[in-house]
């Protein structure tokens, strides 16, 4: 394998640690015209690799943020108000729980997003993972074949 085929295997995982389905699918299907295996196999290495950082990650953040809360703010301020995203993350939270979060992750909230709720929600780091990763398994398939036919679609038009 040279070096020039090396980068477009790294360029995939890395677009796919924070960007799966924008921009880490299509890179792969489209761009670097990876077959099927190399397409699935790339990018879910990278979404699955940012799965289990962000989840790690967030269970960090979210110990430094009740610890900052508790020394530091007295006065709780006014109630927080829900935007229409929060009504979305609380109403799939209470109608479909992780399985929801994590099927949301990889296509339409990102993986970042995903773990970080899926771990201050739920706090069960393996079932996190083990579900967000199942989750992308699926939306990498789903993806590889629309990205597929959408590139040679259009390549055909134009």
């Amino acid at each position: 394998m040279d070096s020039a085929e090396l980068w477009k295997y790294i360029s995939v995982f890395l677009s796919s640690t924070l960007f799966f389905s924008k921009i880490g699918m299509p890179t792969a299907v489209g761009l670097f015209k990876f077959h099927y295996l190399k397409s699935v196999l790339t990018s879910c290495a990278g979404a699955i690799f940012s799965t289990v950082i962000f989840t790690y990650l967030s269970d960090v953040i979210l110990k430094w943020w009740d610890t900052l809360k508790d020394r530091f703010i007295t006065n709780k301020g006014p109630k927080k108000k829900f935007t229409k995203t929060n009504r979305m993350v609380i109403k799939v939270k209470h109608r479909f729980g992780l399985v929801g979060i994590a099927a949301l992750a990889p296509f339409i909230i990102s993986i970042p997003l995903g773990a970080f709720l899926g771990e201050r929600f739920y706090k069960d780091k393996k079932k996190v993972i083990l579900y967000i990763s199942v989750s992308t398994f699926i939306w990498s398939n789903i993806l590889y074949v629309v990205y597929y036919f959408l590139y040679h679609s259009a390549k055909s038009i134009f």
